[in-house]
């Protein structure tokens, strides 16, 4: 890869990443409602597994997922569906529930199985791969693709998460709360709005 197109690449991962999206709605929310502390493994689910998947993607299954119109549809229509559950869940209640019924953030796990089904990271991830992975040099490439989105992420999903965490100071009542939780929920939806028309 030469540095020209080494910094194409990060250019856009960069950009990508700090664009709004579901993944930094979440984040937003998750530091907003719990804090940066609590939200590390949300942060780190999302830099490392979607840099995992593109690294999956660009090595492996980039044309498979280019060819095949069934496989493209049923990611579509399941990362609608998930992502219309988390935007009610965001608005109704501020985050995902645990087994005692009160809010919770995401896990590691979690954020980093969400990007299989976040229909923005599968656009991401197939436009990447299919610019800046190599035919020559399949795993070379990839691992650079990967390392670079590492450094987006983080950097994006920290500052997203630390936005949230300051508007705390904002949110000081249940009424701000209340109506940052169903901003963030909206913002999300408005993801699915878009991606019906993609």
């Amino acid at each position: 890869m030469t540095i020209d197109t080494l910094f194409a690449l990060m250019a856009l991962l960069f950009t990508a990443a700090f664009t709004p999206g579901p993944n930094n709605a979440l984040l937003a929310n998750s530091g907003a409602t719990f804090g940066l502390g609590r939200t590390v493994p949300h942060i780190l689910g999302v830099a490392l597994g979607f840099s995992l998947m593109l690294f999956i993607v660009g090595f492996m299954l980039g044309g498979l997922f280019q060819a095949s119109v069934l496989l493209q549809n049923l990611l579509k229509w399941g990362g609608i569906l998930v992502l219309l559950w988390l935007a009610w869940k965001i608005a109704s209640a501020g985050g995902l529930t645990g087994k005692s019924g009160r809010p919770r953030p995401f896990t590691f796990v979690e954020a980093a199985a969400f990007q299989w089904i976040n229909p923005k990271a599968w656009v991401m991830a197939i436009a990447v791969t299919t610019q800046f992975v190599l035919v020559d040099a399949p795993l070379q490439s990839a691992v650079i693709v990967a390392a670079v989105s590492v450094a987006a992420g983080l950097t994006s999903a920290s500052s997203w998460a630390v936005l949230g965490q300051y508007l705390t100071r904002w949110l000081n009542t249940p009424e701000r709360l209340r109506a940052f939780n169903i901003l963030m929920g909206a913002l999300i939806a408005g993801c699915v709005l878009f991606l019906l028309k993609a």
